[in-house]
């Protein structure tokens, strides 16, 4: 087997073998320096296909980039970097902070690969309260911000939200069920009877006491604890001194809550009110970076990343990079601890204050509780990289138990496995999943609708589409010296069959360098008892307890779970459809409206002209169209 080399593996080959390269760079930029300003700005260093390569940002953007032409005091990721530049482009700025805002806006949509990247694909969890509603309602909300709605967060996670999100009932009884089932209630629902709602659907509480329910959570949800506190506690005295004994029971119980919620807290600073904390560790080459956030005096939960970066990369430098990328798409807070020192911290605390429209603070505390907060930042940040070289470590060795059990030359960088899922030939898809050294690669995942015309429930015409698609693809950018998504290994959920079969679909394209696997369970359908086809070799099975074979097993079944998820989400879709989409003019907003005033797609077909025209939002030029889609033999006047 051939083992593939990663993009920068290539390119370093390719700078030590020609060593004019830089040189061409070099000149390519020269050229570029010719009609570039001394303003600030961004620039963008090209690859010969158009390729971002690198992205960065400069108060000079002719002195900066002058810095480039001097290769030998360039580091050899930077070298490479210039080597490999056939073109480059420019946007100015009013200033350095807009550049640098723009530089981590351009760094997080085109991945160049010489920059330090942020990877964080997750969406974060927020919680709604909404707006001009007698009866307001709190939910958990992602995406973007709702209009009529009031958002706190963000949530490290759906854990942290729900949290908050229980102690909010608990405390203040608001309801969170949708509106449909809001105004549909005809009595209690359970949350009623477990004292998590106020039941104001069935007039259990009237609109000015939930009213002040709502404002006391908001105050809540702004930092303002210790108000509230003493206001419920003042209400819990008075209520006893007038023995009404339930309600005061009531009140301490909220207290408690309260109580309860601020002591759960792994960090509760008093001195931090709104702050995200960043503590970055680095190990073994790698890093990892925890960030905490603290919303109105909580804690509302942690995450860890792990940056991509070179191997050269300064841990400050990559701090400030990653919290650039980092707010790009998300509110930034009043203050944000470090556990290192930012050589561009007053640059970046002004470009941050420009997206917020208030002072941000960037502080790398040396003493007192915010040195606490930051250091535990750091602890978690030390457990959660030496949990990933651990997995790492597992993962190398199940890597390398593939390449003893198959004979590879070297551990697999990348396996591929493939699988089908359809009903009797309908709504067919090929799926395709893809594992390495970080375990399951899921952006590297592929569907492959099966176009046809094929017979059905012809399953090897279906893996022969897909395999042609995948490959037909993967060849063409290898003819362009483009390797990286080459798979090593090729795993089919199949027998001597569909091994056959995937084998001739290979030979005719003239795949080569690729391990051909096929796993196949026994003649009872016995996990555990899997049969394994590949070249040169008698079929053969595993130990009973192997880590390969349960890896192996692990792999099938993912791509299984995933044809069948796919599958699915294509047959929901395709339940949605109707004739209506195909008629020209029809959108989904009048395919809609057609749809509430006949009440199906059926009703519409047989509906009359007249009809069709009195329908609303139907121009009469378009209930014409309609009409004659529906009975081609129908012509205007």
């Amino acid at each position: 087997m051939t083992a593939q080399n990663s993009p920068q593996d290539n390119a370093e080959a390719q700078t030590n073998a020609q060593p004019d390269l830089p040189a061409k760079g070099v000149e390519v930029i020269r050229h570029a320096l010719r009609t570039m300003p001394f303003a600030p700005g961004v620039y963008r260093m090209l690859g010969s296909k158009g390729e971002v390569l690198y992205v960065g940002k400069a108060l000079s953007l002719k002195k900066r980039v002058t810095s480039y032409t001097q290769v030998g005091r360039l580091p050899e990721r930077l070298r490479r970097m210039v080597s490999e530049t056939a073109s480059m482009e420019i946007v100015t700025t009013h200033t350095e902070a807009e550049a640098l805002l723009l530089e981590a806006n351009y760094i997080k949509r085109m991945k160049p690969r010489f920059n330090i990247l942020l990877r964080d694909d997750k969406s974060y969890p927020w919680l709604m309260l909404t707006d001009g509603q007698a009866f307001p309602q709190i939910a958990k909300h992602r995406g973007k911000a709702v209009k009529g709605a009031s958002l706190w967060g963000p949530f490290a996670s759906a854990w942290a939200v729900n949290q908050t999100l229980n102690l909010i009932q608990r405390v203040f009884l608001l309801r969170s069920c949708a509106d449909s089932v809001f105004n549909s209630r005809s009595r209690p629902c359970l949350l009623f009877q477990i004292k998590r709602c106020s039941a104001p659907c069935v007039e259990r509480i009237d609109q000015q006491a939930y009213g002040q329910l709502v404002e006391q959570a908001r105050d809540f949800l702004s930092g303002k604890d210790t108000a509230l506190r003493e206001t419920l506690g003042a209400d819990m005295n008075r209520a006893a001194e007038e023995m009404d004994f339930e309600r005061a029971a009531v009140l301490r119980d909220r207290i408690r809550a309260l109580a309860q919620m601020q002591e759960s807290s792994v960090i509760n600073p008093a001195s931090l009110q709104d702050a995200d904390v960043f503590g970055l560790w680095q190990e073994a080459g790698q890093t990892c970076i925890q960030v905490f956030f603290v919303r109105g005096g909580r804690n509302n939960g942690s995450r860890s990343f792990f940056p991509a970066h070179a191997q050269d990369e300064a841990p400050a430098d990559i701090l400030s990079a990653f919290i650039v990328q980092f707010y790009d798409d998300k509110p930034c807070p009043a203050q944000i601890l470090v556990n290192h020192a930012l050589a561009e911290s007053p640059l970046m605390a002004e470009a941050l204050a420009l997206r917020r429209g208030k002072k941000v603070e960037i502080l790398n505390p040396q003493r007192g509780e915010k040195k606490q907060v930051v250091d535990h930042a750091v602890t978690n940040a030390r457990d959660a990289l030496n949990r990933r070289l651990a997995e790492t470590a597992g993962q190398a060795k199940l890597l390398q138990g593939v390449a003893d059990v198959f004979a590879l030359d070297a551990p697999p960088e990348r396996i591929e496995v493939y699988d089908n899922s359809h009903i009797q030939g309908a709504h067919a898809y090929g799926v395709m999943i893809v594992g390495g050294p970080e375990g399951f690669n899921r952006k590297a995942y592929r569907k492959f609708r099966i176009k046809g015309p094929i017979t059905p429930g012809d399953d090897f015409a279906m893996m022969r589409e897909v395999l042609e698609r995948r490959f037909g693809r993967a060849l063409r950018e290898a003819e362009e010296g483009d390797t990286s998504n080459w798979p090593d290994v090729l795993l089919i959920d199949g027998g001597a069959g569909q091994y056959s079969a995937v084998r001739a679909v290979l030979d005719e394209l003239g795949v080569t360098g690729v391990k051909l696997v096929g796993i196949a369970k026994g003649p009872d359908r016995d996990a555990g008892r899997e049969w394994f086809y590949t070249d040169h070799t008698e079929p053969f099975q595993l130990p009973l307890r192997d880590p390969v074979l349960y890896y192996l097993q692990r792999l099938r079944d993912e791509a299984h779970r995933f044809a069948i998820t796919t599958h699915r989400s294509g047959r929901s879709k395709a339940l949605v459809t109707s004739e209506l989409d195909d008629i020209p003019g029809i959108g989904p907003a009048r395919k809609k409206m057609l749809l509430n005033t006949f009440g199906s797609a059926r009703a519409v077909k047989q509906a009359g002209l007249e009809a069709l025209e009195a329908a609303p939002g139907v121009s009469r030029e378009l209930a014409r169209v309609v009409y004659g889609h529906f009975h081609p033999g129908w012509s205007p006047d």
